[in-house]
């Protein structure tokens, strides 16, 4: 599955009544869980064992892809967020709806991917341990292009506060066009010339 090796495939279900029992979930997050997610099932295992060609990593022993059947394509990512503090594993989460699968990891934060055909979708495994094989996987679903000297986690941060601050220019080139009074549009101008030249 996903274009994984046979060897890692599993088909375990991950009862949510467990999760609700095992994490306590208040009934208001019990609500919102369900109103998204139908099923859970383990569907590979990505280890040594299951792929020899692999090495343990120092920080990547093994990772899990379950697959997640939802309810709706419009789901609240808070969900997704807490099956990743609630299971302390490499998980990619495997999101399908109708015909189509999103993958998503946590690495610093939830990393997404595009919606794709489930029969297209791919889990790359490219590297020779198994800490290299997820930064790739970490890299392709979210589309990272780590930079120079930057770790993963740095250029995660970077990609960010330029996420923020095409936002912010955005905000103020809208503010400048609506604005009728010339000193105001002038200010509106200089911040978005700052903005511009810190990127």
């Amino acid at each position: 599955m996903y274009g994984l090796p046979l060897s890692t495939e599993r088909k375990q279900q991950l009862p949510k009544k467990a999760i609700y029992t095992k994490f306590d979930l208040k009934s208001s997050q019990r609500e919102s869980f369900d109103a998204d997610i139908a099923r859970m099932d383990i569907v590979s295992v990505v280890s040594p064992v299951t792929v020899p060609a692999l090495s343990e990593g120092d920080a990547v022993k093994e990772f899990y892809v379950l697959a997640v059947q939802m309810k709706r394509k419009n789901y609240d990512a808070k969900n997704i967020l807490l099956l990743t503090k609630l299971i302390p594993q490499n998980i990619v989460f495997a999101l399908q709806y109708d015909g189509q699968t999103q993958f998503i990891v946590f690495h610093t934060k939830l990393i997404m991917s595009a919606w794709q055909f489930t029969n297209e979708a791919r889990v790359p495994l490219s590297g020779l341990n198994l800490d290299a094989v997820w930064e790739n996987i970490v890299k392709a679903i979210g589309q990272i292009e780590v930079a120079g000297e930057n770790t993963l986690a740095g250029q995660i941060a970077e990609d960010d506060r330029k996420a923020k601050m095409l936002t912010q220019i955005a905000t103020l080139e809208r503010k400048m066009v609506n604005e009728k009074q010339p000193h105001r549009k002038r200010e509106y101008f200089e911040q978005v010339k700052k903005l511009k030249e810190q990127l």
